[in-house]
């Protein structure tokens, strides 16, 4: 590899330098357990950091890449909440299970991250923000990609032989969602449902890692919750960018919605609130529970009724806020069980 390929250690991700003579890439934290730094720093004039509405990808980085603080959380908070309902009462959740799943969303989203630079390559060139991905950018080839993601799938890999039989299925079915997503934006207005169908699977699979079975009482509602909310943070994150998806030729809920999104986001998040309470409710999770969730259900409300959507930095500000969100509701959890 020639000189500007060469690699140096940032964070725990291994990234490549700059071409001499050209623009340093985007540059964010890397991605903590589940409270998540805001970022931004290296913005130019205060812009959102270079990522798509849908993978979190972060221009000028391999991935897997400490990008948005909710993408990167997602993976792991759905199977977090999972695992920690799944606990026997009055006891604290599987720390094993928890550090296994951590690890192994940082592999999916890395792996997902990957492949949505490699098919997105075409387009991100056209697009002021992400022009500068290593992809798009020419920086790094398709093969190298390719090598890489090769390389993330057998770690995950490693992960996911460690849990039972019933969750290696669950979690090896999941890569379809992955490998697929990418796609849906060229031929759907809803990619963000899709997104949430992809992110959310944890629900089921760290529920299924403690109790090798489902049970949809609590999993559906839990599974629906996690959608529902992915609707919202990803439609107010896709208003961004919907300037430049009319120009490329590609969809998302914002250009589904228009001006009418603050109705639809507001009837999804209270479908996410009342699929959390009955998931809650089924599990017979303690009343220590429900007093987080109507602090996120009010935090939730507080994004949706002051997001400015015509406002590129406002969109990021809220949709960065949902790290709060995803907080509140772990410990409303983690509160319920141990106190039930």
């Amino acid at each position: 590899m020639s000189a500007p390929a060469v690699h140096r250690l940032r964070g725990r991700f291994l990234l490549p330098l700059p071409r001499q003579g050209s623009s340093p890439p985007h540059h964010l934290p890397s991605p903590a357990l589940d409270l998540l730094p805001v970022h931004g720093q290296g913005q130019q004039g205060g812009q959102p950091p270079a990522s798509s509405s849908a993978a979190g990808v972060v221009g000028g980085e391999v991935a897997p890449r400490g990008g948005a603080p909710v993408r990167d959380a997602r993976p792991h908070r759905q199977a977090h909440r999972s695992i920690t309902i799944a606990a026997m009462p009055g006891e604290l959740p599987d720390l094993k299970m928890l550090a296994l799943f951590g690890c192994g969303a940082v592999l999916l989203r890395g792996a997902g991250c990957t492949v949505n630079d490699l098919l997105d390559r075409d387009i991100d060139n056209k697009v002021e923000r992400t022009k500068s991905r290593p992809f798009a950018s020419g920086a790094l080839t398709p093969s190298q990609g390719v090598c890489f993601l090769g390389a993330q799938l057998l770690l995950g890999l490693g992960i996911l032989l460690q849990l039972n039989n019933y969750s290696r299925v669950l979690g090896a079915s999941s890569l379809l969602l992955v490998f697929s997503y990418p796609l849906m934006k060229r031929f759907t207005f809803w990619p963000q449902a899709y997104l949430g169908l992809t992110f959310n699977w944890g629900a089921l699979l760290g529920w299924a890692a403690i109790k090798e079975s489902l049970d949809p009482a609590v999993i559906v509602p839990l599974y629906t919750a996690g959608i529902c909310w992915t609707l919202v943070y990803d439609t107010i994150y896709a208003h961004q960018d919907k300037e430049d998806d009319l120009k490329v030729g590609v969809k998302s809920t914002a250009l589904r919605f228009g001006e009418s999104t603050k109705q639809w986001i507001s009837a999804f998040g209270a479908a996410s609130i009342g699929s959390l309470a009955l998931s809650g409710y089924n599990a017979e999770l303690a009343w220590a529970y429900f007093p987080f969730l109507t602090a996120a259900a009010a935090q939730l409300a507080w994004q949706i009724s002051t997001v400015d959507l015509s406002d590129r930095a406002d969109c990021n500000r809220k949709f960065v806020s949902n790290k709060w969100f995803g907080a509140l509701v772990f410990s409303g959890i983690l509160c319920g069980r141990l106190a039930s």
